[in-house]
């Protein structure tokens, strides 16, 4: 069942699938951008490990995030962050409680 939009909401969402990665990323809410760092970071070691190391850099392609949410991701802020996205579950939690273990303030 296809849905009708409009014409200016047909050219955007046509126009939404030619974005680069880092076009989409900056599309996305800050919201989204937290939730997909917190679930890349539980899945993907390599990034996890970036995180650890240079968070600046690692956050670098997710433009929408302002400089408060970078800085709660990289130091794990784990109530700031929930008090943006809601209660997070364990998998979700994994960089935040790994990286307050690092004790590295």
């Amino acid at each position: 069942m296809a849905t009708i939009l409009g014409p200016k909401k047909e050219k955007a969402m046509e126009a939404l699938g030619k974005l680069t990665k880092g076009e989409a990323r900056a599309a996305q809410s800050s919201k989204e951008a937290i939730l997909e760092i917190l679930a890349r970071a539980a899945d993907d070691s390599n990034f996890l490990a970036q995180l650890s190391d240079n968070p600046d850099k690692a956050l670098s392609e997710y433009y929408v995030l302002s400089w408060e949410e970078r800085a709660a991701l990289g130091s794990g802020d784990i109530k700031k962050i929930e008090s943006w996205v809601g209660k997070l579950d364990k998998r979700l939690a994994t960089w935040l409680w790994c990286r307050l273990s690092q004790e590295k303030w």
